[in-house]
């Protein structure tokens, strides 16, 4: 049964702040190396107030505002600056000037799909936007807030909002990698839900220190980098996406100089540290605090897996911390997980059947693929496996759709 540790995270966060208004919640990582940026808990809620002080006066609650952010904290403050005010945030990532006609026309669909009235972005961002997207509508239909500017003052004009466990917290729009992204309604409720799911499964607690490389518009970055270390009053150490794919031993690098418990990533991040990271660079590695590597977002790969284990066990990565998961943003984030006190589970199937929706287990290595587990639904969650034709349940040895239902 689940027993949410809060009603919502403006509850949480403002227990946390008043609790231990010193502690650290985030260090952004601005060289993705050494850099740090910090910032408490204390001073998260005291932003949060200003910027949901101004956007209440405005009478933006129960609206839409697009978030458009490059990685940093300021987008973490906005984010809970529209939940202190009962706005609908709507997170998403900047078009790219370098590739304005092909990053451009996906932001304009999601503000034309949930009808956004206002952005909010950093003071820089909205002073060369006129500059960087001449021909948008974005600039012509909706107000642009600095939310940094907004976060300088005005704190003590906040009233906490009326927040039912049925009012939207947030849109989660899909990747539309499989067509145009959609718009998921994710209401408070759905979100601690999910939250105190996944603290169950991850026997998370306030001591973690959390990693994360993950942009803040992915459901598993946001979700589980960014929101997940708030709900379990922990410390989160974030770095930007592009710094870890400039180089990856950063990310390695960030562990090992945090002492990071938590840290996710799909399969390719696991792939690029077996083939981009260099042997010299193995002598200053320790993984050993690493105790849940969550390998999700994307199928896993048994030779990514078994490939890290190979040469990062040597810096003290211990082969159970591979945590395999399931999920999707229509679930908030997590649906299955696996278990960091046993090594992930694989079975060897015989790839013709499989083409065919069937599952036949095989030895036989030359016409076959190895498949890794997702692990087990998490407390709450109920999956089937489902003839997607007959809507009957699937035998065992038969491939179906995937039908969820729980409070998330």
């Amino acid at each position: 049964m689940l027993e949410p540790l809060g009603n919502n995270l403006v509850e949480i966060l403002r227990r946390r702040a008043q609790e231990h208004p010193e502690k650290v919640a985030y260090i952004f990582l601005e060289d993705g190396e050494k850099r740090e940026d910090p910032l408490t808990y204390g001073e998260l809620d005291r932003r949060a107030r200003a910027i949901a002080a101004q956007l209440a006066k405005d009478g933006l609650a129960g609206e839409r505002a697009l978030l458009l952010y490059p990685p940093g904290l300021d987008f973490i403050g906005a984010f809970f600056g529209c939940l202190y005010a009962g706005v609908i945030a709507v997170p998403a990532y900047p078009p790219d000037p370098n590739r304005i006609d092909r990053t451009l026309p996906r932001v304009q669909s999601i503000v034309d799909d949930c009808d956004a009235k206002v952005v909010l972005t950093t003071s820089n961002l909205k002073a060369m936007a006129q500059f960087v997207f001449p021909n948008s509508t974005i600039l012509k239909d909706l107000t642009w807030y600095g939310s940094d500017e907004l976060a300088a003052k005005g704190e003590e004009n906040w009233i906490f909002p009326d927040l039912e466990p049925e009012t939207l917290a947030f849109l989660q729009y899909t990747s539309g990698s499989t067509g145009t992204p959609k718009g998921v309604m994710i209401s408070h409720s759905n979100l601690i839900a999910n939250e105190e799911m996944m603290r169950l499964s991850c026997n998370s607690t306030a001591d973690e220190v959390v990693l994360n490389w993950v942009p803040f518009y992915h459901d598993l970055g946001l979700i589980g980098g960014v929101l997940h270390p708030i709900y379990i009053g922990a410390k989160a150490i974030l770095l930007s996406p592009l710094h870890f794919l400039q180089r990856p031993v950063r990310w390695l690098q960030a562990v090992t100089r945090y002492k990071a418990t938590m840290s996710a990533g799909p399969n390719f991040a696991f792939e690029l540290c077996v083939t981009r990271i260099p042997d010299e660079a193995l002598e200053d590695l320790d993984l050993s605090s690493w105790r849940m590597a969550l390998c999700g977002a994307e199928p896993i790969l048994h030779h990514t897996l078994e490939r890290f284990i190979d040469v990062f066990s040597q810096c003290g990565f211990p082969e159970t911390s591979f945590f395999q998961g399931y999920g999707l943003a229509e679930a908030v984030l997590s649906c299955t997980s696996g278990s960091t006190e046993e090594l992930h589970k694989t079975i060897r199937v015989d790839s013709a059947a499989l083409q065919e929706s069937r599952v036949v287990e095989t030895e036989d290595e030359s016409n076959s693929l190895m498949i890794v587990s997702c692990g087990k639904p998490l407390t709450g969650q109920e999956v089937r496996v489902v003839n997607q034709n007959t809507f009957e349940a699937c035998s065992d040895d038969t491939v179906g759709e995937v039908w969820l239902r729980g409070d998330n």
